[in-house]
């Protein structure tokens, strides 16, 4: 029989570390060339150079947003950031973690019957890593909630 993982120490955070890397890098490399080619021609004013790097800041903007998720678990709870907004859970609330087969990213069952995506933990490019944190997260989950059935 396999021995289960040990349910990790806290905190921890999840995310997924080679897009994150991949996606800051490109934006890196997009801005410095937008920007030097703004800068090197010579027949542009001020202005024109000046939206070069606007731009070059904008696309660097939207690829610093998607390289924001993460998932933070704490003693208290977890804090799920994904693009735009974060969202703070306690143990209590989520009911289940759920990467199934072909899911872009994990979702959580939550105790108000919603579901919530977390982005933080996705299989694209390294599908065994975000298997694991899922697991963890689990573990983690199942070991940390107090549901009513737990307290009679």
């Amino acid at each position: 029989m396999p021995v289960p993982a040990p349910v990790p120490a806290l905190p921890v955070t999840f995310r997924p570390t080679v897009t994150r890397t991949v996606l800051l890098s490109v934006g890196t490399v997009m801005f410095l060339v937008i920007s030097a080619i703004g800068l090197m021609l010579e027949q542009l004013s001020a202005g024109e150079r000046l939206s070069f790097i606007v731009t070059a800041l904008l696309f660097f903007g939207v690829l610093a947003l998607l390289s924001r998720p993460k998932v933070v678990a704490d003693d208290t709870g977890v804090t799920v950031v994904n693009l735009t907004r974060t969202r703070r859970l306690e143990w209590a609330e989520i009911l289940r973690v759920n990467l199934r087969p072909g899911d872009p990213w994990v979702f959580l069952d939550l105790s108000d019957g919603s579901s919530l995506p977390v982005l933080g933990i996705q299989p694209g490019v390294a599908k065994e890593r975000a298997i694991r944190d899922a697991r963890a997260l689990r573990d983690l989950t199942e070991s940390r909630s107090v549901r009513d059935d737990d307290m009679r």
